[in-house]
Order: C-alpha cells, then sequence, then structure tokens
C-alpha cells in the first residue's frame, strides 16, 4: 500500500455560514441565501452543498445559513441581507416530520444530520416554517424551495402526523417557486435566465418546477406539452375516490419520459407541475460529482460533536440515482425518478482517490452503492420503448424484457477499487434487490448475476448483507410491489452456497414491514412463523409509516388502490398496528401469552406449535433450572447450618 497526500482546507474552501466569512471573501453581498434544516456538510450526499457548488460553477455568490434559529430575533434570516437574486429553501435531506417522529408519532430524541445528533434544531413542517419567515422579512423577495419536502408535497397530499390532506406546499408556505426532484437541470436553467434579466415572476415555464397561476390568468404555453387536469383540491377534500385517482396519474407522469404537465385548481389559482427533464445523462451527472466539494463539515461543528448522518456515508461512494423497483411504500421514484443516472467509472474512481486522500481515512471504504446497490448502468436497450412506458416499475410484476440487467459493469468498479492501492476493504452497505440476482425471478439475467455474486461475497460484504423482502404472504407482496417470497429462499439457498464456498460465515439481514397496507394479523403470524423456521430472529423490522406521494400511503388514506380504486385492508389503529408489530418479536416473554391468545382466536394451532411450543419447553426448562437452583441453595443452607452446630 502506498501513502497518498492528505488534502488540507482553508475556512474559504467551504461556502461561507457567517457573515465574516462573507466579507473575507471580499462581498458586501450574496446572489442566493440557501437556508438548511440540516448541519452544513460539503459533501455530494447533502443536496445544500450539491445545490450551493453548481450555483458556484455558474459564477454566483452563494451563503448558507443551517439550521437557523426560528424561534428567537430571527438574527439568522438576517445576517447575510437582502440577497440579489433569490432564497433557497429547503428543510434537509429528510421530510421534517419524518427526521422528527416515529411510526408511532413518538417525537424522536436524536437527529442524525444535526452536530452530536442533538434534537430540536430544526422546526416541524421546516421548510414552510423557513419559508414563512422570509416572506415577513423580505416579501418583495423571491423564494424559490427544493428537497424531498418539496418534492413530496408538490400536489394535494395525506399528511399522516396532523391526520388530514393539506395543499400543495406552495399554497401553504407562501413560496414562489417549487423545484421537485433532482434539482441540478431546472436549477441550471433557472440561474442562466436569470443571469439574462429575465424577471423570477416570468420563469413559469422550465421542466421540473411547479408555480401558482392564478385561475383568471391563461395558463403559459408551451407547443410540445400535453395538459392532463387533476380533481381540484378542494374536491379531493370532499371526495377520498377523486384524491385516490389523481395519484395515479401523479405517479404515471412523474416517471414517463415524455410526460404531460399536471394542473390541479386550489382556491382562486392553478397549481401547475411541469414535466420532468430526461434522466441525466452521464455527462450530466458525473459534472454534479465532480464539483470542488471537501467532503467535510464546517469547520465550525468541531467542538459541537459529529453529525451521525455524515459519519455514516463519509467514505461512502454513490454510484447512481434512481430506482427502477417501484416499491408502493417507497419516496425514491417520487423524487429521484425510476431511471437510474449512472456515473462513469472515471468519476467514481476519481472520488475514491478523493476519500483515500482524507485526513482520518484507514483505508476502508463504507458502501460502494446507491438507493438500491446492485442497479448500476441498468437501462433499457431500445430507448423508444422506454419512451412510450408508463409502469411505475421495471422489475413488477415481471423483469421487463427490454431491461438490461447486466452486474458486469458493477463487478468491474468493485475490482477497480478493491485494486486500489490505498484501499484495504470496499464494502457494499446499501441494500441490494435480490430478485435480480435470481433466475426464478429475472429470467433475463445473462450470466453476470453468478460472477457479481461471487465477487460481492468473497470481498465486500461487511460481516452481514441487507436485503429487503419485507413480507412473506404473497397478497400482501403484491400490493408492495415486491416479488414473492419464495425468491428469497432462493436467493439465500445461493448466497449460503457462496458463503460456504469461502469459508465465510455472513449472515443476510432482511428487512420487513408491519402494518403495510393489505397485510393481516395472520399473515404477520405466518411471516413469524416462516422466518423463524429459516433461522432469522428479526432485527431490522420497521411498522409502515404513511409519507406523501406514495402507493401505500394513498391506500392508508382512502382505504383504495389508486390504480385500481378497489378496497384494501389496512392496519390504522394503535391497537392493530401493535398486534402486527408483536409477531416480529415472538421470542420476547412478555408477548407469548398474546400471541398464543390472538393464535387461537384466529384458530391457528399449527402457527402457536411453530412459534412457541419450543418456548414453551424453554420456559419449563427455566423453571426446572430455578428450582434446582432453589433446591440446591436450600440445602447448601442446611449444609452449613449443621456444620455451625457441630462447632458449637
Amino acid at each position: 500500500m502506498i501513502d497518498l497526500p492528505i488534502v488540507e482546507h482553508k475556512l474559504e474552501d467551504w461556502m461561507p455560514i457567517t457573515r465574516a466569512e462573507m466579507e473575507a471573501r471580499g462581498w458586501q453581498d450574496v446572489d442566493v441565501v440557501l437556508i438548511s434544516g440540516d448541519a452544513y456538510v460539503d459533501h455530494p450526499a447533502f443536496g445544500t452543498a450539491v445545490i450551493g457548488r453548481i450555483m458556484e460553477s455558474e459564477g454566483l455568490r452563494v451563503a448558507v445559513v443551517p439550521q437557523p434559529n426560528w424561534q428567537d430575533d430571527l438574527r439568522d434570516f438576517k445576517k447575510f441581507g437582502r440577497p440579489r437574486l433569490f432564497f433557497g429553501v429547503t428543510s434537509g435531506c429528510m421530510d421534517s416530520m419524518v427526521n422528527h417522529y416515529t411510526a408511532s408519532k413518538r417525537k424522536r430524541s436524536t437527529d442524525a444530520y444535526t452536530p452530536g445528533g442533538n434534537a430540536g434544531f430544526r422546526p416541524d413542517y421546516a421548510l414552510t416554517v423557513y419559508t414563512q419567515i422570509l416572506k415577513k422579512l423580505y416579501p418583495d423577495v423571491p423564494v424559490l424551495i427544493g428537497g424531498i419536502e418539496a418534492s413530496l408535497r408538490r400536489v394535494t397530499h395525506y399528511d399522516y402526523w396532523k391526520d388530514e390532506l393539506f395543499p400543495n406546499i406552495l399554497t401553504y408556505s407562501g413560496a414562489d417557486l417549487l423545484v421537485y426532484g433532482m434539482g441540478e437541470m431546472p436549477l441550471r436553467e433557472i440561474i442562466r435566465l436569470l443571469l439574462k434579466g429575465v424577471p423570477f415572476e416570468s420563469l413559469k415555464t422550465i421542466p421540473q418546477t411547479g408555480v401558482l397561476v392564478p385561475r383568471d390568468e391563461d395558463l403559459p404555453k408551451v407547443k410540445k406539452w400535453e395538459d392532463l387536469h387533476l380533481s381540484s383540491h378542494e374536491k379531493c377534500l370532499r371526495d377520498k375516490t377523486a384524491f385516490a385517482a389523481n395519484f395515479k396519474h401523479i405517479e404515471q407522469e412523474s416517471n414517463k419520459v415524455q410526460a404531460k404537465r399536471l394542473i390541479q385548481g386550489i382556491g382562486d389559482h392553478h397549481l401547475v407541475i411541469n414535466p420532468p427533464y430526461p434522466p441525466m445523462t452521464e455527462d450530466e451527472i458525473d459534472t454534479s460529482f465532480d464539483l470542488p466539494y471537501t467532503r467535510l463539515p464546517h469547520p465550525k461543528y468541531k467542538k459541537r460533536g459529529a453529525i451521525p448522518a455524515y459519519e455514516m456515508i463519509k467514505f461512502s461512494i454513490n454510484m447512481h440515482r434512481g430506482c427502477f423497483g417501484g416499491c408502493s411504500f417507497c419516496t425514491i421514484s417520487a423524487h429521484q425518478g425510476k431511471f437510474v443516472a449512472s456515473r462513469s467509472e472515471e468519476s467514481i474512481l476519481k472520488e475514491v482517490d478523493k476519500v483515500t486522500q482524507m485526513p482520518d481515512f484507514k483505508g476502508v471504504i463504507s458502501d460502494l452503492g446507491g438507493p438500491s446497490a446492485n442497479m448500476y448502468k441498468m437501462k433499457g436497450k431500445i430507448q423508444s420503448i422506454c419512451d412510450r412506458c408508463v409502469a411505475p416499475s421495471c422489475i413488477h410484476p415481471v423483469v421487463c424484457s427490454n431491461l438490461d440487467t447486466s452486474h458486469k459493469a458493477m463487478t468491474e468498479i468493485y475490482r477497480k477499487v478493491d485494486a486500489h492501492p490505498a484501499v484495504k476493504r470496499a464494502y457494499v452497505g446499501s441494500g441490494i434487490r435480490y430478485d435480480l440476482l435470481v433466475d426464478s425471478y429475472n429470467k433475463k439475467a445473462d450470466g453476470s448475476q453468478e460472477e457479481y455474486m461471487e465477487q460481492l461475497v468473497s470481498r465486500h460484504v461487511c460481516g452481514r448483507l441487507k436485503v429487503a423482502p419485507e413480507h412473506t404472504s404473497d397478497a400482501t407482496l403484491r400490493v408492495m410491489r415486491k416479488p414473492s417470497f419464495k425468491h428469497f429462499h432462493e436467493f439465500k439457498k445461493r448466497y449460503d452456497r457462496i458463503n460456504d464456498k469461502y469459508g465465510l460465515k455472513q449472515p443476510l439481514i432482511p428487512y420487513f414491514i408491519s402494518s403495510h397496507p393489505g397485510s393481516t394479523e395472520e399473515e404477520m403470524a405466518n411471516l413469524a412463523a416462516e422466518t423463524k423456521d429459516m433461522g432469522f430472529r428479526l432485527e431490522q423490522v420497521q411498522d409502515f409509516t404513511p409519507t406523501p406521494m406514495t402507493v401505500a400511503t394513498i391506500i392508508y388514506y382512502t382505504g383504495l388502490h389508486p390504480y385500481t380504486l378497489k378496497p384494501i385492508y389496512t392496519a390504522k389503529t394503535k391497537k392493530e398496528k401493535k398486534k402486527q408489530h408483536m409477531f416480529f418479536f415472538w421470542h420476547k416473554r412478555e408477548n407469548y401469552q398474546q400471541i398464543k391468545d390472538k393464535l387461537t382466536a384466529l384458530d391457528r394451532p399449527d402457527l402457536i406449535e411453530k412459534l412457541l411450543e419450543d418456548k414453551k419447553k424453554a420456559r419449563k426448562k427455566e423453571i426446572i433450572k430455578s428450582k434446582s437452583k432453589h433446591h440446591d441453595s436450600n440445602k447448601n443452607q442446611r449444609k452449613k447450618s449443621n456444620v455451625r452446630k457441630k462447632r458449637r
């Protein structure tokens, strides 16, 4: 192994977050002020850094206000004064409500995007709170919103935490323009037009943006765009079926190459959601990742403690964006899209070089991955077929015959990173799509899957491999848009065989969800029994959390599947959810009687035997052992007493 030079940074290598830093650059003002709910980490995995660096590359002076105090005299919002062009606002890398609350709506005690992991440094509905403050302080300065919270709340949506339908986020935040999805392309166009002198209020026809237009004004005309009118916000409030039906159109148009413009009435305005940009080309995504990030948190945080989210990804490499899985409960396609945009091998290896030059790098890359680790370079074989496609998933209910699922490019990247002189190990920490790796499901497999699996298992698993079967019931899995659990059995056999071949013991860690729409208590009991029979004692389990812009959330709120408008059962009350979640933990003593009572009521003595009989035997052994100890203890006490009597 060779020693590479360690890169040292100066304070001016970060975007300024204080007025003193701004003035040290010789600036008296800035073009754009970015407000973020996250701490400022100058890394391509953090949206604020990406957006700021893109603006810099376009020649703008950019300042960042990370985690401003919204409860004092608002000095954080005023410290850079009035920007020349606009304020940019994001809640951060997560929806602020998901960041703050568990699936059972309990307040979280930590925040992974804050130094020291401390909670309380951003408000609920952060994007809206920040925007409303800016509109009061600077009513004439445009506010551009983006990020995950803006993306997922861009139309009428269900808010789980208040249990009600919300209007689009432009309406209730007061922002002037919304960028949805990965914002590099629309942002560059916005900046290009503003620098040409186009007024901000005229920016109404940029792809991948949303804007409110008064009803008494004509909608902006773009020849190549067709319009699709959704049911109005007011109709959605009155009619759950209309709200559910809207979502089919929203999801399809969000994932089409040639999408329609969406129009939704609300009050005296029309919400206009312009079609998305095509998937980023290799050159375009490389340009985004190759910007001059320090890859480090701002130096001001040194005394406040580590930022957990950063610590998790600081030595990781993101190889691609997008996910064509289309899972019903997942927001990735709503934000990043279903088409995978992959970086070039050159760009990835260049980032590997940067990682190895970081001050505390010890030779281990924690992740070579993406939203789903094994989708790198996968796309349609014939683009014209993809151009006509309206399916939300490329691999459900079957793997599309036009999808190239070769794993060869990934295997080559893994090998090249492995061969880097400064890299001891490079792991794949992201979850993988196991269904792409079994011939029974991926019938279009080209033979590269076995080679990939050998490379992955023998070199890139850090003790355990994460996969997400999510459930064992075929009925629930169909609602989830996931493959039958029988394919997971096949994957496990292949995985175990390769582990045995290399003399390795690397357990699979499967992820499962309880209370997902379609799931019943009996199916959860079956899940527990089947996974127990496979030797799993489940760790990575969660209760379904309804988040805006997913099929599963629409079902949760309306009781209807948005594509069929047919009813689907969903556990909604705390009691119903707790009963389902309990089956994950059949091995806990405190759940024994409840599970037994429930299975008795369901007339499933077979499941009682599978789940609890050995538990019952174990408890009997414990009792016998305890009695034996008690007996031995009494016997010893009697012996000691007799000895004392003899001594007397």
